[in-house]
């Protein structure tokens, strides 16, 4: 690139450990009374942010960023990524619910060896760092073996960013495995400390009032492991699934259900009272069909809101995609219903802040992590991403959250920064190693495909015409 069209200014990458100053930038804090500073420097030493404001005192030792009114704001969080599936991505473009479970979760699910596992979690975790999600969910519902697990895990302790392991296995017939010994084996051999950047929790799918559900909860309770299920899901996990989960005691703030388009009035309100929370993957739901992105019915009821990709096998792993997605969904949906009234809508009421708060703030909230990331906040970690300022697409900012969800993307993230380290820089990975992912994701697509066969993958990749039928 030729620098003197870059406004962001050239200089060596920080070095592991240094203190870090981002000057002179716009800082989007997620802070409720703070929101948008401008001509702001941010100071990080030790991991933390140390300091917000303007013409902060540079330490001796520290590296200088200046950011020259670039956006500066808290690194996304996405709280429901089926890593395992990354090699996959873009198989499923035309899939419907239906197509993936046939193809993915019957058919080739069982194929994955753990260094599938290993691979297409390590990509994901790249993919993540360079698109400016510096803290994931790893929904990993594939292990059906302690060894896929440990390859799992590896993946992600194996690049420097923040992730949460949720640990699954969809692929069994219940919910047995969570007792059977493994999981307290993972528990006490890769997170018996909690000072790490990736952590732990269950996912937990098939929940309904059996013996094997009720010794997972149960479980999850005794340790105290968050969990998170699919839920809300047309003809699959509907009403009666919450229902069991409150009369169970299950649902808690550290209780996160996925998609909830499928679910009525009174399932949100036990959500509400429970203080679970919600993550909406509205690509996902879009095109899918599990239930309408139900952005109003949360807001309605006051259930906090996350934003998730579900899977690069069919959808994008993007965030600024996520929230596009989600706030088109809304106001298209409101809209509609006030048109079939007779009906105009004055003003749009969720606005791009609250997608933009959903995708930070609301993520860190989800992973009970909102005290420690989520925001430009002096004593927090520093995850934080700079975008770049030299397009024509980022020329001029005068809305910077509607900026951020409607103008730019990952193609605009130029510096991203996890615990106060540099993990990319003017656009290019630091620390992090791209080619050694693309090889790992070659040897594993080579491997799927030689055991899924010509025919079948590509049957997989062109569903058959539109049809609809009675669930």
């Amino acid at each position: 690139m030729d620098m003197h069209n870059r406004n962001i200014a050239a200089r060596p990458t920080p070095r592991l450990g240094q203190p870090v100053l981002f000057r002179r930038g716009t800082v989007v804090t997620m802070k409720p009374h703070d929101g948008v500073l401008r001509d702001t420097d941010v100071l990080v030493r030790n991991s933390r942010i140390e300091a917000v404001g303007r013409h902060l005192e540079v330490p001796a030792d520290a590296a200088v960023i200046e950011a020259c009114g670039a956006l500066l704001l808290p690194g996304f969080v996405d709280t429901h990524r089926h890593m395992w599936q990354s090699a996959l991505r873009g198989v499923g473009a035309d899939w419907t619910l239906g197509n993936y479970v046939q193809w993915i979760m019957i058919k080739w699910g069982h194929l994955f060896r753990p260094e599938d596992i290993y691979a297409a979690n390590y990509m994901s975790m790249v993919e993540a760092v360079y698109d400016g999600v510096t803290t994931v969910l790893d929904y990993s519902h594939g292990l059906r073996t302690p060894e896929h697990a440990e390859a799992a895990v590896d993946a992600l302790f194996d690049v420097p960013a923040r992730a949460r392991f949720a640990y699954g296995n969809a692929l069994a017939s219940d919910l047995g495995w969570v007792v059977d010994g493994r999981v307290d084996d993972m528990l006490d051999s890769r997170f018996s400390s909690t000072d790490q950047l990736v952590t732990m929790q269950l996912a937990l799918d098939r929940i309904s009032p059996t013996d094997e559900a009720k010794a997972a909860l149960d479980f999850a309770r005794a340790r105290e492991l968050p969990i998170i299920s699919h839920a809300g899901v047309f003809k699959a996990y509907e009403d009666d699934q919450i229902g069991f989960l409150h009369a169970y005691g299950a649902l808690s703030p550290s209780y996160t259900l996925v998609h909830g388009g499928a679910l009525s009035d009174e399932a949100f309100g036990l959500i509400a009272d429970s203080g679970a929370q919600l993550s909406i993957s509205a690509e996902s739901e879009d095109s899918a069909g599990q239930g309408y992105p139900p952005v109003s019915q949360a807001r309605r009821f006051g259930v906090p809101i996350s934003l998730s990709m579900d899977s690069v096998a069919w959808w994008s792993g993007d965030m600024f995609s996520a929230m596009r997605a989600t706030l088109n969904a809304e106001r298209a949906m409101v809209h509609h219903l006030a048109h079939q009234q007779g009906n105009v809508v004055v003003n749009n009421d969720t606005r791009a802040m609250d997608v933009l708060e959903y995708a930070t703030l609301g993520g860190a909230r989800a992973l009970g992590l909102d005290d420690e990331i989520g925001s430009i906040t002096p004593g927090k970690f520093a995850d934080l991403v700079l975008l770049r300022n030299d397009t024509p697409v980022m020329t001029t900012v005068h809305n910077p959250a509607g900026h951020i969800v409607f103008q730019a993307g990952r193609g605009d993230v130029d510096t991203v920064m996890v615990n106060g380290r540099v993990l990319k820089y003017q656009g290019r990975l630091v620390g992090v190693d791209l080619d050694r992912a693309r090889s790992l994701v070659a040897q594993s697509v080579e491997y799927l495909r030689s055991r899924i066969g010509d025919a079948e993958w590509e049957e997989a990749m062109v569903p058959p015409p539109y049809v609809a039928r009675q669930a």
